[in-house]
């Protein structure tokens, strides 16, 4: 067929399904939600191409063209639609009676247009906007969607240049992409687009959404939302978002300030109200930190007369309260705040009848934290020095008066909490590489939370689907081992489902078609992002967690190596010390000790780098497993390897000779 189709102008009443259209037998692609876009489309901007029609028992078949009919019919219905009626001539192309390629001509008009590119379609929303002059509520009327759907596909649209370059180019992946849309900013964009691309490095969504956390915090996030009010009121900056919920507070340091402003005033209020001795705040409450100090608990008091009177009103009380409760005819919600006033008084009851000794109130104190979006409580805490004093004892904190000389190994708060940060990122990669294990792990805790009537199995993991922010004094020079697995890991994972032009609803459809072995891989990429700071478990405080690590984490340095970022926080002594005692090098450690402690540093990074082909099988193994004792998740110490394997060595020296 060579001729050309001749134009026509037909009313909508005069056409009909054709039997050769290909979609003829998809009665969903007519749907009235498959079709609500491009009804919205035609009733703002008209018909943008014809219809290819073919005359069948006195009608005008719609050879192609089905969906647009489809809209047509509608909106002839909808009597809000405007210019809209049976006699509404509409532009179509005539195909001839003796045509013999009907079904050919509609399957190539619905197959041979190339699907439109993704950032063409966030850049055509942008173009809109910034050109055109439309706002999110007309882009919205004319493409029949939400203002929420629109301002998601501009946010991406409005992404620096010069990284939608790179994503056009194929440099970035479209998701690393849209991770740099988490700020709004498009020069902080292209700062950390920069610093993430520097050495021919390949930025991940993962590294960019953590680089971003570093350049402020977004007003939805549960601090973000907690401080917003003081902050702005103090002149902080915010970037504002076309959404929202995703601006961001520029001034981390501000936030993190007026969070424990808040943090100590909490604790605080509670101090005084509650008659403690002290009270501190921090953001976050580490329980393997924490494991060293004491806890007080109220004991039981007899009330005082008019305390006593207090409590016959509680019990009286509840006595009513619980006759209301037995009527099988209460409403759920009445039900429920019975329910609750239930709670309230015996809880009451619990406060008149028991209460901190005096000796408890002078050592003990508050520490307020922020935990689940809320500030939490830990009362009755006692410091480590006071639980010393009480039971005769006395302890220095490393670094202090008396503690060891300054060839002693010891590591300082911060450093241990850099080194804490370091391990979980370590387990978190481990965690992605043991989908199934880290799956049953989930699970489990998921269950055993809701059943186990509030006794967490375990505190070293949040599944909450809040990615856990890790801060680190030196977070850009570390090693980045556990990042790279963990990139390699989200690589990996069937991201089909998570379009974000498609509902909630579709979104999930489409997750649950998901394999099992791609959902163990998504829920375990999900929990190891939750993995708190942590060091080496102790079983007895957590058996479920410290079994787990020794299962997918046996030696950390799997995931991680010690490189000069570590190196230069330690004492010249000490690495000295590691050198000659821990790793079985002694000459070397002689050699080094009229070097700078710079060419020490040096020494160590190229040594744990790539271990020099002169080592010994004894000193190999050692610099194979070393690490902070307390980052290590099982296995022989490192210094009784050394000295096992040394003294192998020295006897099967004795025999040659």
């Amino acid at each position: 067929m060579t001729q050309a189709l001749k134009p026509i102008s037909v009313a909508i009443g005069d056409l009909a399904a054709h039997p050769a259209n290909v979609r003829s037998r998809s009665p969903e692609s007519y749907a009235s939600e498959n079709i609500a876009h491009l009804k919205a489309s035609i009733a703002v901007l008209g018909l943008l191409q014809p219809l290819l029609v073919q005359k069948i028992d006195g009608k005008f078949g719609v050879l192609a063209g089905g969906r647009r009919h489809a809209a047509l019919l509608e909106l002839v219905a909808d009597k809000a639609a405007r210019g809209f009626t049976n006699r509404t001539k509409i532009d179509c192309r005539l195909v001839p009676d003796d045509c013999d390629v009907t079904t050919a001509l509609s399957l190539a008009e619905n197959i041979t247009q190339a699907p439109m590119n993704a950032i063409d379609e966030f850049e055509a929303f942008a173009r809109m906007m910034e050109v055109d002059g439309q706002t999110p509520e007309t882009i919205a009327r004319i493409f029949g969607t939400t203002v929420a759907a629109v301002k998601g596909r501009l946010r991406y649209g409005l992404i620096h240049p010069d990284i939608r370059a790179a994503a056009r180019a194929k440099s970035i992946t479209l998701d690393t992409m849209k991770a740099f849309a988490d700020h709004p900013s498009q020069e902080v964009q292209r700062e950390v687009f920069e610093a993430l691309s520097k050495e021919d490095s390949y930025p991940q969504a993962y590294t960019v959404r953590q680089a971003l956390k570093t350049r402020g915090v977004q007003v939805s996030d549960d601090i973000g939302a907690f401080v917003r009010k003081d902050y702005e009121a103090r002149g902080g900056a915010i970037a504002a978002d076309l959404l929202e919920e995703h601006s961001v507070l520029e001034d981390s340091e501000l936030v993190e300030t007026i969070l424990l402003e808040k943090l100590a005033a909490a604790a605080e209020e509670a101090r005084a109200e509650m008659g403690f001795a002290w009270a501190d705040a921090v953001i976050r409450y580490d329980y393997a930190a924490m494991a060293d100090y004491g806890r007080v608990y109220p004991g039981p008091v007899e009330p005082d007369e008019e305390g006593q009177k207090r409590l016959d009103e509680i019990t009286a009380g509840l006595e009513k309260l619980e006759r209301e409760m037995e009527n099988e005819e209460l409403e759920d919600e009445a039900y429920n705040e019975l329910y609750e006033r239930v709670d309230e008084l015996e809880a009451e009851a619990r406060e008149l009848q028991e209460a901190y000794g005096a000796e408890d109130l002078a050592r003990s104190g508050v520490i307020a934290s922020w935990s689940h979006g809320k500030i939490s409580l830990h009362v009755g805490m006692v410091r480590p020095e006071n639980k010393a004093e009480s039971s005769g004892k006395t302890s220095a904190a490393p670094g202090e008066s008396g503690a060891a000389a300054s060839d002693e190994i010891t590591y300082p708060a911060s450093l241990t909490e850099d080194l804490k940060t370091e391990r979980a990122m370590a387990l978190g990669a481990a965690m992605a590489m043991h989908p199934e294990a880290t799956l049953d792990l989930t699970l489990f805790k998921l269950v055993t939370d809701v059943l186990g009537h509030g006794m967490g199995v375990t505190q070293a993991i949040k599944v909450d689907t809040r990615q856990e922010y890790r801060n680190h004094a030196k977070m850009d020079e570390i090693d980045g081992t556990s990042l790279e697995q963990v990139a390699e890991a989200h690589d990996a994972l069937d991201l089909s489902w998570a379009d974000d032009a498609r509902s909630p609803a579709d979104q999930f459809a489409l997750f649950r078609a998901l394999g099992a072995g791609e959902k163990a891989k998504l829920v375990a990429y999900a929990t190891a992002a939750t993995t708190q700071s942590c060091l080496k478990r102790d079983r007895q405080r957590d058996s479920l967690m410290h079994d787990f690590e020794i299962e997918i984490m046996p030696d950390i340095r799997a995931h991680w190596t010690p490189n000069a970022a570590l190196w230069g926080r330690f004492k010249k002594a000490w690495l000295l010390k590691i050198l000659g005692e821990e790793l079985g090098l002694a000459q070397e450690a002689v050699t080094l000790a009229s070097s700078t402690k710079k060419e020490v540093v040096a020494f160590c990074d190229r040594l744990f780098a790539e271990p020099f082909a002169t080592l010994t099988d004894a000193q190999r193994a050692a610099v194979a497993a070393w690490c902070p004792p307390m980052m290590q998740t099982a296995g022989i110490e490192v210094n009784e390897t050394v000295e096992a394997k040394t003294a192998e060595d020295e006897t099967g020296v004795a025999k040659a000779a």
